[in-house]
């Protein structure tokens, strides 16, 4: 009855919710294959994206954890998120929002459909929120989504939602830009100053575009244009007026008070003047929209501008332009105005009627005005982000250790008592125990070959192994299972550390309690888990191969996702589970490319730990019978390559009351040779 339990539990802890990992399980839910979840990020509230090869991606993320924007209900929209290493968006999903027009008007579909545009834009992009005119317009800064009518509101905050969180991963993860404080203007920094010493100041940029430049730009491409060189297309000057030294220096007191009614508490006000034939608002300017022909980008990300619906006036004796603006920056999409940051023009042409033609040129100007005048909070170095994974762990990380400890008492002293048949049976079932539902299930470290082909991609590409460290189990047991490679060989790992071969041989263990006949395995079928290894690796050559052949491994359906995967991987799972009832450890033996590994790994070993004696084999094969792995040869010698450390052997070999060689020496009264 106790082997039954002790057969049972795991079974019917696997039956259950991974309880340990439910954050990680609806994630991985969520994931297309043959993209797959990796290890949640300590600094921001995100989770790296791997190929089917282990090889970094990108991350996904909820927004409402970066950029909860209130929505019109004043719950923000939430969204899960999927972006590459390059910005570009992989997917944009929705998973909760209130907005009125979506739940009682329109429903959901409409929003549904939005966010699919988001698919293969890229941050690099100035994405705004129009109607089905914007799409595809040529003489635009901006790369147009199609918004929603009688939704209009709803979706541009939907789209500030994507940017803004979107925008914080990429700046801190993706540019390896330091996150910190944005820095606000100084109220009390004012002192009266001219147009002159603005400009000389910095406090006012500056941009002179001449036709020889544009020229120039358009030289070759079959869009330059004849003119007068020394014509100036555009004279334009920019100045930030959330700063009270050049808003109360350039604007009226009415202009000022206009201002501080459109412009929001999150948004910085940049006032825009310009001068010549390039106008700055574009064909279809209209007042409280998204300028066409501007653009500001900080980091070389591009920020959200808008106008802010009021006309600039200028103090007396200040000089004349053509043209003013007073645009809204959101600063919720990470713009700080302590940091450098430019505006730029962009200058578009066309050729053709029936079939047009368009090319483009920006043309930016830096603006970066004194720190002083600035309120900049002192930001203090983080420690190593991976840090954070150790720490909050360290009652966890401490029960491993102490159970690798006790592990490796048992396994290099060799107690007298552990001779004993029955207590080994005990103490080992309790040790994969352990195994299974604290490393494997709790504590997610299953070792794996997509491991080494992580591995093997980053090194080949050049990129940083940091990202093991973010998994301390998994560190920790990949730490442990090298050394025993040089002293013990494959069989410490795969006999006492691997989760899902504890889970195969609770399958085998269960077959006995069952009284299912399990039958041999044909010795050269073991050299079959070599070709899958070298397929594994084969794999690597070929872009997306290795996110299929690393699924030969039913480890991320049975012990990372607890079976909560698709049917296809399930099914799998369960066959190789069924495998296990009538082939001991049929999988372990025949199919584990990692267990390949590890044996090619163990050649290293530098000594044979198990003792033999010279009637080993020779008359008595007691061990060869009794061992389950097919690992002893008919001439009593042990092949490591093929033994799990189960101690079976030992135990016969340090009993005198079954080792038929102690035992008859014992009869004769002589010892054992």
């Amino acid at each position: 009855m106790r082997r039954l339990l002790l057969v049972l539990l795991p079974l019917l802890i696997c039956c259950q919710p991974a309880w340990a990992r439910l954050n990680h399980r609806d994630l991985a839910a969520m994931i297309t294959p043959p993209l797959q979840l990796g290890a949640p990020d300590p600094a921001l509230p995100i989770w790296t994206l791997l190929d089917g090869g282990g090889a970094f991606t990108g991350y996904i993320f909820e927004s409402k954890d970066l950029a909860p924007i209130p929505g019109f209900s004043g719950a923000p929209i939430n969204l899960l998120i999927s972006m590459d290493r390059n910005g570009t968006f992989l997917d944009v999903r929705l998973l909760d929002q209130n907005e009125p027009v979506f739940v009682s008007g329109l429903g959901p579909r409409p929003l549904y459909e939005f966010l699919r545009q988001y698919t293969g834009l890229s941050l690099a992009h100035n994405i705004k929120v129009g109607g089905a005119h914007d799409q595809g317009r040529d003489t635009s800064a901006n790369t147009w989504v199609d918004g929603v009518s009688k939704a209009t509101a709803s979706v541009r905050i939907a789209n500030e939602t994507i940017l803004a969180s979107a925008l914080m991963v990429a700046r801190e993860k993706l540019a390896a830009i330091a996150p910190k404080p944005a820095g606000r203007p100084r109220p009390d920094a004012f002192k009266t100053m001219s147009w002159d010493d603005l400009v000389a100041a910095g406090l006012i940029g500056h941009l002179r575009l001449g036709r020889a430049e544009v020229e120039k730009a358009f030289a070759g491409t079959g869009f330059a244009e004849e003119g007068d060189g020394a014509e100036t297309m555009i004279d334009l000057y920019f100045a930030d007026l959330g700063l009270p030294v050049v808003a109360r220096n350039l604007l009226t007191e009415d202009t000022r008070r206009r201002m501080a009614r459109h412009v929001e508490s999150w948004e910085e006000p940049v006032l825009v003047l310009a001068s010549g034939p390039l106008s700055i608002t574009g064909e279809d300017f209209v007042r409280n929209s998204v300028p066409d022909r501007l653009m500001l980008r900080q980091a070389g990300f591009p920020i959200s501008l808008r106008d802010a619906d009021v006309e600039p006036v200028l103090q007396p004796g200040l000089p004349g332009f053509a043209e003013g603006l007073i645009l809204r920056v959101d600063t919720r999409l990470g713009f700080d105005p302590a940091s450098l940051w430019s505006l730029g023009v962009r200058v578009v042409r066309r050729h053709g009627y029936m079939r047009t033609e368009v090319a483009a040129r920006d043309f930016p100007a830096a603006y970066h005005p004194p720190s002083e005048l600035f309120l900049i909070p002192e930001v203090v170095a983080p420690a190593p982000p991976w840090l954070s994974s150790w720490s909050g762990r360290w009652s966890e990380i401490t029960a491993l250790l102490g159970f690798l400890a006790a592990l490796t008492a048992g396994l290099a002293g060799r107690s007298p008592w552990l001779a004993r048949a029955g207590r080994l049976w005990s103490w080992r079932m309790a040790a994969l125990l352990v195994t299974l539902v604290f490393i494997g299930w709790y504590g997610q470290g299953q070792l794996s070959i997509v491991n080494l082909t992580a591995l093997i991609t980053t090194l080949r590409q050049g990129g940083s192994l940091a990202f093991f460290l973010y998994d301390p189990f998994t560190v920790i047991v990949w730490l442990y299972t090298l050394p025993t490679l040089l002293v013990w060989g494959r069989g410490t790992f795969c006999g006492w550390l691997c989760p899902f071969g504890a889970l195969q041989e609770v399958a085998g263990e269960l077959a006995l309690v069952l009284k299912l006949r399990q039958r041999p395995l044909p010795a050269r079928l073991g050299l079959v888990k070599y070709a899958v290894l070298a397929v594994v690796l084969a794999s690597l050559g070929w872009e997306g191969a290795t996110d299929k052949a690393v699924e030969v491994e039913p480890f991320k359906t049975a012990i990372t996702l607890g079976f909560d995967r698709s049917w296809p991987f399930v099914a799998y799972g369960l066959a190789v589970l069924a495998l296990g009832l009538v082939v001991y450890k049929g999988y372990c033996r025949v199919l584990c490319p990692l267990g390949a590994a590890l044996a090619l790994m163990g050649h290293l070993r530098r000594w044979d730990w198990i003792s033999r004696r010279d009637s080993c084999g020779t008359p008595c094969r007691l061990c060869e019978v009794r061992c389950r792995y097919g690992a002893i040869a008919r001439s009593g010698r042990v092949a490591y390559d093929e033994c799990f450390q189960c101690l079976d052997c030992v135990s016969i070999h340090d009993d005198p009351g079954t080792c038929v060689p102690l035992v008859l020496a014992k009869r004769k009264g002589r010892p054992c040779p």
